[in-house]
């Protein structure tokens, strides 16, 4: 490289150091200062895998607890077939409406859902006309049993002499898409006959015993 620039002229000498000193910044602006922040993101990379393992490891350590708390809620309520959900719905809600003292009621055409994987829906649309205690006495106690039943929609307004309320009213009930039915307990076995006592032998034996005394006198 010395011999070559030794038979250059003072002109070529800076044409080539100035060709050289470019190809130098394009490399270094291609390869290298593209990836000055290489580091930087893979320190961000490798401190979310740290806190997404931290995560799962957390999650995975309380499995025990969240198999529990399934068990736990796949227990409330009572069980009720798939066919007969629509007819229980509409029972809880008939049986509500009159303790609460609801004498207007008109009901819909349940519709059911089935979209969500765990829990099958019974939506239904009712209109009533009562009092406002007995408008929140009904829906209160509707849904503080353990019927899974809830409000979606509230439509209210005064009746013709103002006395009553007019409610428009959508519920939703949630049923167990696949509910275990509760399995009877197991009967007991019956008690197997006690055997009689065979009948002792000792008369049948003295009886020969005073046999063979006697032939042998």
């Amino acid at each position: 490289m010395n011999r070559y620039f030794a038979h250059l002229r003072p002109m070529e000498r800076r044409l080539a150091v100035g060709v050289l000193v470019v190809v130098i910044v394009v490399l270094n602006a291609w390869l290298i200062w593209p990836h000055f922040s290489d580091w930087g993101r893979l320190k961000a990379r490798r401190s979310n895998a740290q806190a997404k393992l931290v995560e799962y490891q957390t999650a995975i350590a309380q499995a025990t607890n969240y198999e529990a708390q399934v068990k736990s809620l796949e227990g409330q309520g009572e069980f009720v077939a798939l066919e007969d959900q629509a007819i229980n719905f509409m029972r809880t809600i008939q049986s509500q409406a009159e303790a609460s003292g609801i004498g207007q009621a008109n009901y819909s055409r349940s519709v059911m859902h089935t979209n969500d994987a765990f829990f099958v829906e019974q939506v239904q649309n009712i209109n009533v006309v009562a009092t406002d205690e007995q408008l929140v006495d009904f829906l209160y106690k509707l849904g503080s049993g353990a019927s899974m039943i809830r409000v979606r929609d509230l439509e209210l307004q005064p009746d013709g002499p103002r006395q009553h309320l007019n409610a428009n009213i959508r519920l939703v009930a949630s049923y167990q898409k696949n509910p275990t039915a509760p399995q009877p307990a197991p009967a007991k076995p019956a008690a197997a006959p006690s055997a009689k006592p065979a009948p002792a032998a000792a008369p049948a034996a003295s009886a020969h015993s005073r046999l063979a005394t006697k032939k042998a006198k």
